[in-house]
């Protein structure tokens, strides 16, 4: 199958049609409402497996006992869109989201991504591919309980209003679910009329996440949670280098551990089932294994940098070519020439990989924590020779996905998998932290080369950039997106497209080889361009004596939307003005996933060692569903962000990863987080997305800081090895 077509199981996606789909919200009145997805399957069994009620669509149901019940088709990882996707069904249905029910969808096509054929949950677009579909599916559902209403009642449905869950008409009122029965035997109408933003109760109001009880009190099922009656444990041993196989395997004192129940050699390594987690665990690491080595086994961190300093001075793929940026930096004007360098990095979620998987004779059920439900049952589906649609996938919260749990290989769904088939019971495989941190599929290392020339006024007028990192779209789902022969975009994004004005701007890529696996991370490629951008316009403003934030603030002029969230997020850091002694500051901007984010850190140095003490956060997302939510994803990007540009490395030697667990791979501690003050600066722009964008800017505001306080440019990260 072509890269670039769709087959059956929906696993691949094409450029044309990510582009046609995509940045569809519809914000007019009066919409039409379709009843299939892309694959054309609604009605059928999906809505009649949901028992007695009002079932229009395949989002919602509204039941004789008066409950009301979303399916969502997006994964909730921590983001929140458990939460605002339930409040844009509830707005349009009139029932306080609160009181609403939420369930995981299955594999189906009426839960494709409005973009692509796929379900899948990544590219902070949860809650805008949702938007306009879960408002017509609420506004679907009221429409029929407002036209049973009126039948009844001999009156026009225009007369009637809904609240809370009820219609109600001038002396007369009646529950959802008293209505819910006979509505559900209409045709559904093919056009709704959405309500007037300016009538909104519950969309665009902070609302407490709805996930939060159910969390704490333990009610909320996770991956590693499932239990199936008659299920074995399984621990996989994997080669230490990447690609690495097995020789022979000596599994003596393996099999002589209480609760082991047998060794299986699959695919990914060495299994060791047993009757618990702790007893498969203890028989892997009594395993005697002779690994064969990969052809990489030698291959170290230092060889990759070599290799690719050596990229950097040649000419790469074309990703952005705009005036002549070569001859302009060939005149003489005052000129940088710099590199930057950013580690591979392990996703790290707090709920370690996990899967639960039973095969029986002609079908497959799956439960896990997935970001890609279509493509892991595409995957379990090949393995056993079924058609997809006999593997059912139950999709769980995710302790953490950040792009891991969206594998496009669908590697840790395969080893259960493939385990419950040879077993013939179900299985459940619990990957070790030292497990997730050895085992790949890792954010690329990458190394940037810029050349940029100021002019006399000091403004940037040529600014030259080559990029050398691994792809992660080439072998993934989504390689289609991928122009014929042009690079990733992935690895350019956030440079290739920079807001900043800079009249001559070119952009080359190398998409280098490397034997380590690598995928997506959150805030993919901006994650790199990100730090070396704003690293770059720092270096540019120094050379041409201008103040950081005046540079940025000029090379914005004609973007008013950029610049009302630079200017917010500077203002309320007092960016300017005497700070407390020893302290200072770092700003630094980036559009990403349709937001545009600003930041200011505010940082001492003492001893070498880095205190970040303030983050100052300003982002434009469009309309924001959930105000609360997006706070706590800026609050969470700067977590994420610090661990990243403080802490963060995967070093390779001998083929393999150096780090094992959070003792060498450390996240941001609680006496390390600053206080982050998050402004939502409003416009009307399209709506974006929360979860990745504000990743980005952390670093680079950082080491702007660093250099403020000691005059040292960071340009490797993390910080605690730079040189």
């Amino acid at each position: 199958m072509s890269a670039r077509s769709a087959g059956r199981d929906g696993a691949h996606t094409s450029r044309r049609m990510f582009i046609a789909g995509s940045g569809v919200v519809a914000t007019g009145l009066l919409v039409p409402w379709y009843f299939a997805g892309r694959g054309g399957r609604v009605a059928g069994g999906l809505l009649a497996d949901r028992g007695p009620g009002l079932s229009p669509n395949a989002f919602v149901r509204v039941a004789p006992d008066d409950s009301v019940t979303v399916w969502l088709a997006n994964s909730e990882m921590g983001q929140g869109i458990f939460t605002s996707l339930t409040q844009i069904l509830g707005e349009e249905l009139d029932v306080d989201p609160r009181r609403i029910r939420v369930e995981f969808a299955p594999v189906d096509a009426a839960f494709n991504h409005p973009a692509m054929p796929m379900q899948f949950t990544g590219g902070s677009t949860s809650t805008s591919s949702g938007y306009e579909r879960l408002r017509k599916a609420g506004a679907t559902a009221r429409a029929m309980l407002l036209a049973v209403a009126a039948r009844r009642w001999g009156v026009a449905a225009d007369s009637l209003e809904t609240a809370d869950g009820q219609v109600m008409g001038a002396r007369r009122r009646a529950k959802y679910g008293e209505l819910a029965q006979e509505a559900g035997a209409l045709a559904p109408p093919s056009e709704v009329r959405l309500k007037d933003p300016a009538d909104f109760r519950y969309i665009g109001r902070p609302l407490r996440r709805l996930d939060s009880l159910p969390k704490v009190t333990g009610r909320a099922q996770f991956g590693i949670d499932v239990i199936r009656a008659d299920m074995a444990h399984a621990a996989i041993a994997r080669a230490p280098t990447f690609g690495g196989g097995v020789r022979a395997v000596d599994d003596r004192a393996t099999r002589a551990i209480p609760g082991v129940l047998g060794v299986q050699r699959i695919a990914a390594g060495v299994a060791v089932l047993a009757t618990n987690t702790w007893a498969a665990q203890r028989g892997r690491d009594a395993l005697v294994i002779d690994w064969a080595p990969a052809s990489g086994s030698d291959l170290s961190s230092n060889d990759l940098r070599e290799r690719y300093q050596a990229l950097l001075r040649e000419p790469g793929a074309i990703a952005k070519s705009a005036g002549d940026a070569p001859a302009v930096l060939a005149g003489g004007m005052r000129a940088i020439d710099v590199e930057y360098e950013l580690p591979y990095l392990a996703h790290a979620c707090m709920e370690p990989l996990n899967c639960v998987a039973h095969v029986t004779g002609d079908a497959c059920e799956i439960w896990t924590g997935t970001q890609m439900q279509t493509t892991d049952r595409a995957a379990a589906a090949r393995l056993l020779g079924m058609a997809p649609e006999k593997v059912q996938v139950h999709t769980t919260f995710l302790g953490g996905g950040f792009g891991r749990r969206g594998n496009p290989r669908a590697d840790f769904v395969l080893e259960a998998v493939e385990l419950s088939k040879a077993a013939g019971r179900p299985v459940k495989v619990t990957w070790s932290r030292e497990d997730d941190m050895r085992g790949g599929w890792y954010r690329p290392c990458g190394l940037s080369r810029v050349r940029a020339a100021i002019d006399s006024d000091g403004l940037p007028v040529a600014w030259h950039h080559v990029i050398a990192s691994q792809s992660v779209l080439r072998g993934s789902p989504f390689e289609g997106l991928i122009g014929d022969g042009k690079p990733d975009p992935t690895v350019a994004e956030g440079a290739a497209d920079m807001p900043w004005a800079i009249p001559n701007l070119r952009v080359e890529v190398h998409e280098a080889s490397s034997p380590v696996p690598v995928q997506w991370w959150r805030s993919v490629g901006h994650s790199h361009t990100g730090f070396v951008v704003n690293g770059v316009l720092d270096e540019l403003a120094q050379l041409g004596g201008r103040d950081p934030l005046q540079l940025r603030q000029a090379l914005l002029a004609g973007k008013p939307r950029h610049l009302a969230v630079l200017n917010a997020a500077a203002r309320r850091a007092h960016w300017g003005q005497p700070q407390a002694p020893g302290h200072h500051l770092g700003i630094a901007l980036q559009e990403s996933f349709g937001s545009i984010v600003a930041q200011v850190a505010e940082v001492s140095v003492e001893g070498g060692a880095v205190r970040v003490h303030r983050m100052t956060c300003a982002i434009d997302c469009g309309f924001a569903v959930n105000p609360a939510g997006v706070i706590a994803q800026m609050e969470s990007a700067v977590v994420f962000g610090l661990s990243a540009a403080l802490h963060g490395e995967i070093g390779i030697e001998r083929g393999g990863a150096v780090q094992s667990n959070f003792d060498d791979y450390p996240l941001l501690r609680i006496d390390e987080m600053p206080f982050v003050d998050t402004i939502l600066v409003a416009s009307d722009g399209p709506m974006g997305g929360a979860g990745e964008p504000g990743v980005p800017p952390v670093a680079p505001a950082v080491a702007s800081a660093v250099f403020a306080a000691t005059g040292r440019r960071i340009r490797r990260l993390p910080i605690s090895s730079a040189p």
